[in-house]
This record gives structure tokens, sequence and C-alpha cells, in this order.
């Protein structure tokens, strides 16, 4: 993989990035994602955030490798704080951490036009910040690759109400239903089935984790039919 040629996921989120878009990349390893979109003139300008030493220098390396030094801004800094007033970013990308992250991180930063999150965990935290912030789902996707399931989330200023459903299963890929989604809950089903059977053959019994894990089991059930 590099900026010519991204991952599956990485494609992914650059197929939700609005064309002319200000992008900031927080996270962005080697710079992957904005060098692709400026090969592709889908953007302009982006920032590329990192806060380790290590993954700021490989994006640097890439950037210099492409020639895009001054479309490109490289910074070492803490989440959204790699964002300037002067950069005019209207579009924010956070991909590859965790739910919980991505939202501590959201959490310290202003509003932007559009939010483009690929959390690797807890999608339902995430999707209960947007809802809680203003911000409305307007998009979903999910893939696999590499024995991993990813799910994306386009979201942009605006209200919204979510189910507890639509939080865990997400408001879209719930009514899509594509068999990436359904094989990702077939298996979470048939996992808490297995975590079922052993509960109930536990001496003593839990009868409190018996019956939480019953419902998870019918609330899974529920969705998939």
């Amino acid at each position: 993989m590099d900026g010519h040629k991204l991952s599956q996921r990485l494609a992914a989120v650059a197929q939700m990035v609005p064309n002319g878009a200000r992008i900031a990349d927080i996270g962005s390893d080697h710079a992957y994602l904005p060098v692709n979109l400026l090969l592709n003139k889908k953007i302009d300008f982006a920032v590329a955030g990192e806060v380790a030493i290590g993954p700021m220098k490989n994006a640097a390396s890439e950037v210099n490798k492409q020639g895009f030094q001054d479309k490109i801004i490289v910074r070492l800094a803490d989440g959204l704080a790699a964002i300037e007033p002067d950069d005019a970013i209207d579009t924010v990308v956070i991909a590859g951490m965790g739910g919980i992250l991505i939202s501590k991180i959201l959490d310290a930063g202003p509003r932007f036009d559009t939010l483009i999150l690929q959390p690797n965990t807890d999608e339902a935290t995430v999707r209960e910040w947007l809802e809680a912030h203003d911000y409305q789902i307007i998009a979903e996707d999910i893939i696999t690759e590499d024995k991993h399931t990813y799910e994306l989330i386009k979201a942009v200023p605006g209200k919204m109400s979510l189910s507890d459903r639509e939080k865990q299963f997400g408001p879209y890929l719930s009514t899509t239903q594509s068999s990436v989604w359904r094989a990702k809950w077939e298996h979470e089903l048939a996992r808490k089935e297995k975590v079922l059977g052993f509960l109930q053959a536990a001496t003593p019994l839990h009868e409190d984790r018996i019956a939480a894990t019953k419902a998870e089991i019918t609330v899974i059930q529920g969705v998939l039919k």
C-alpha cells in the first residue's frame, strides 16, 4: 500500500471525502490518504496530523516523495491540535482508532462541515457522540479486509435521534443489511450463544450474566430477521 494504491479500508474512507474538501487526516501515519486524494485531484489541501514522531516522519517522507510539500502540511500534534485557523479545514477524517478515543478527540475541537470516522471498536459510542453534539449521520459503509470488519460513518451538522438499535447496528447499515454487515452480526450472534452455553454450564450459575447475554442475543436475532 502507498499513496497510489490504498488499502480497501482507506479506499472506502476516500470515497466519502467531498470533492474539493480541505481535510485534516488525524492519525495520518504515512499520509497515504491525503496523498491519494491529491493524486486523484479530489482535494487541493490537507493537514496530516500525528501524535508520535515516528509516524509523523513517515508521513513527511511520503509527502516529500510525491512533491506535495506545499499542499499537505504534516504536523506533530495531539488530535485536533494539528489544525490551525489559517488551514480553513472543513472536513476531518479520523480512521483506524477506537471509538472511545475518536469521541475524546472530537470533544477537544470546534465544529466542522463534515466528519468521516472509521472506528475500529465501539461504533455505538461514536454514534452516541454525534447525536449528543448535533451531528447527523448521512452515510455509512462497512468493509472487510484481512479478516477484520470496519464500519465507516459520515456526518454533517444537524439534529438526529437514534434508537438504541440504530446506535448499535447503524441507521443505514441496519437498513441495507449488506452481506458484510450480516456476516459481522451472525458471527457476533454465534459468539454470544457460545458464551451463553458456558455460562449455563458454570457452577455456580451467574443468573444476571445469563439474563444479560440472553437479552443481547434476542436483540441481534431481531435485527437479523
